[in-house]
């Protein structure tokens, strides 16, 4: 058995898409990347073109799958040791370097600790991370002054310094090709501002796909931050997209940060299951 490789979304997804919808929560990530690569095309995230792979006996169902989206790193599903490890072994003979593997908490130290051997790279923890899925949406009561509505080009400037300055808390960097990432949210509504004597907060959302969608980023700036803010731009995205008929309301958390997994408690969302993101360094 071995990997098989494709930079065709649609092959890819014909051929490992059931397998991702199968556990679509758990595989939010690929199934909402997978769709806006299906729609924006191969540069939706960057000018390196995408990877994308399955693992399966011959003629058996899929059992493991991943997405490489640079200038993101790799997302790949449960996968045994062996089988992530012949991942690692792949990238590194076709000389295709990710910046990170994100899976759960026994695949992603597989790859990690192959891809060393193979490379030299070490890898250190960049993210662990909490999927939750909504239960019963508990919006903040009383709620905070002020009202949600959709973000509009008008708001890009706005966007983009926040967008920059949430991937500066959450990674110390600003992130990929941000302009990209707001033309693509902008497109289909996909980024909310809560007003309040001008925008206070700002709370993100993917294409619906698979029945589900995911809440994300989240975002409202230092001074404005105690207020309430944040709980109810995340409510009213949440509830928008129930409304729209998703069946399944998603979002992560950073584990180390008490403050946003309690609120989000607090809103009705409950854990799903766990992940880490590996950074790789020079080796």
């Amino acid at each position: 058995m071995a990997w098989t490789l494709t930079g065709d979304v649609a092959e890819y997804l014909t051929t490992a898409g059931d397998f991702l919808r199968s556990r679509a929560a758990e595989n939010t990530v690929q199934l909402a990347a997978t769709e806006t690569v299906r729609v924006r095309g191969p540069a939706a995230f960057g000018d390196e073109a995408p990877l994308f792979g399955w693992w399966a006996a011959p003629g058996g169902p899929v059992t493991a799958a991943f997405m490489h989206t640079p200038p993101f790193g790799v997302t790949l599903t449960p996968a045994p040791a062996d089988v992530a490890a012949a991942l690692a072994e792949t990238f590194a003979a076709r000389g295709r370097f990710p910046a990170w593997v994100m899976a759960d908490t026994t695949t992603a130290p597989s790859f990690a600790a192959a891809w060393e051997r193979y490379t030299g790279q070490p890898a250190r923890v960049g993210r662990r991370s909490r999927l939750y899925r909504l239960g019963r949406l508990l919006p903040p009561d009383p709620a905070p002054p002020g009202r949600a509505r959709v973000a509009t080009t008008a708001d890009s400037g706005l966007l983009l310094d926040w967008l920059e300055a949430f991937g500066r808390e959450a990674d110390g960097h600003g992130g990929p090709d941000l302009q990209r990432t707001v033309a693509d949210r902008l497109s289909y509504g996909g980024l909310t501002l809560w007003e309040s004597g001008g925008p206070v907060s700002m709370a993100g959302v993917t294409r619906a796909v698979a029945g589900q969608a995911r809440v994300g980023p989240v975002y409202t700036p230092p001074e404005r931050r105690g207020k309430g803010f944040g709980g109810a731009v995340t409510a009213a995205v949440s509830q928008a997209a129930k409304d729209a008929g998703v069946g399944e309301v998603l979002l992560y958390t950073d584990l180390a940060n008490p403050t946003s997994n309690a609120l989000y408690q607090r809103l009705g969302y409950e854990p799903v299951s766990d992940s880490v993101q590996l950074l790789f360094l020079s080796a």
